[in-house]
């Protein structure tokens, strides 16, 4: 059975589950789990959590105007998915220039209600220390909170999970939500793992341009998301316009140094 929902599980990540999936195509443990992507919400940042130090904490401390947030929902006993989908962002956050704490905070959610803060210390150990990035502990949260305020969230996110009393583990998918510093969403990112690239440039974006260089934003003129393949692609029509803007460019300086020219000749070309 384990291994029957984990194999739907990975399938239902890579294809980004919606809810208008026909409920008679789905198997009854899975029926119902998926996300319904809410780009545009507001995250509620008064929902109280506790943190990997036992203290009592709401999301206003990390969606605070500062940074851009990836925020997963997870549950730290998860068997299978949960350690992939963590394992994934791990070996991003390893090949991207960005750097938590400095460039975006991660924050990290039990779906679980009943797993406790020592739980999370121990898993925010354990990933801290795989990732061996100086000043990272400060910058990636792992939170644990009650029902209320744990479904509240999920409610936000459109992210739609439940218990396998058979199984006896959560049934969900693997994303991350990127967010901007003062907790919209802005960009969905589905499965287990995902380009460095695409993490930076979903980072840029939520950022308005506070972090990244000129590279970066030229590049998101270029591309654009594509929710199908979790990643940016050219933009034909961007693409157009700069080619337009450039052959103005070689045009006019064609143009003008000829016109200079013919104006200091005078009227008679003399």
């Amino acid at each position: 059975m384990k291994v029957f929902l984990t194999t739907m599980l990975f399938s239902l990540s890579a294809a980004a589950f919606d809810a208008a999936a026909p409920s008679h195509a789905l198997p009854a443990e899975i029926e119902g789990v998926g996300i319904t992507e809410k780009l545009g919400q507001q995250i509620s940042t008064d929902l109280t959590f506790t943190d990997d130090e036992g203290q009592p904490v709401t999301l206003a401390k990390y969606f605070n105007g500062e940074r851009p947030v990836l925020l997963t929902m997870v549950y730290y006993n998860c068997p299978s998915l949960c350690n992939f989908h963590l394992n994934g962002l791990l070996d991003v956050f390893k090949n991207t220039q960005a750097r938590i704490g400095v460039d975006f905070d991660v924050v990290s959610v039990s779906m679980d209600h009943t797993e406790t803060a020592d739980l999370a210390s121990k898993k925010k150990a354990t990933y801290i220390k795989a990732l061996g990035q100086g000043g990272a502990e400060k910058g990636w949260h792992f939170l644990v909170g009650d029902e209320t305020n744990v479904k509240k969230l999920a409610d936000e996110l459109g992210f739609r999970f439940k218990w396998n009393e058979a199984a006896k583990q959560f049934a969900h998918v693997a994303a991350a939500y990127v967010s901007s510093p003062t907790g919209m969403i802005s960009r969905y990112l589905y499965g287990i793992e995902f380009s460095p690239q695409t993490l930076r440039l979903s980072l840029v974006e939520a950022s308005n341009g506070k972090i990244g260089n000129i590279v970066d934003q030229l590049i998101l003129f270029c591309f654009q998301f594509d929710p199908s393949k979790n990643k940016y692609t050219l933009y034909a029509f961007n693409l157009m316009r700069i080619g337009a803007l450039l052959t103005v460019i070689l045009l006019a300086a064609f143009l003008v140094p000829f016109w200079l020219r013919e104006k200091r000749k005078g009227p008679l070309g003399v």
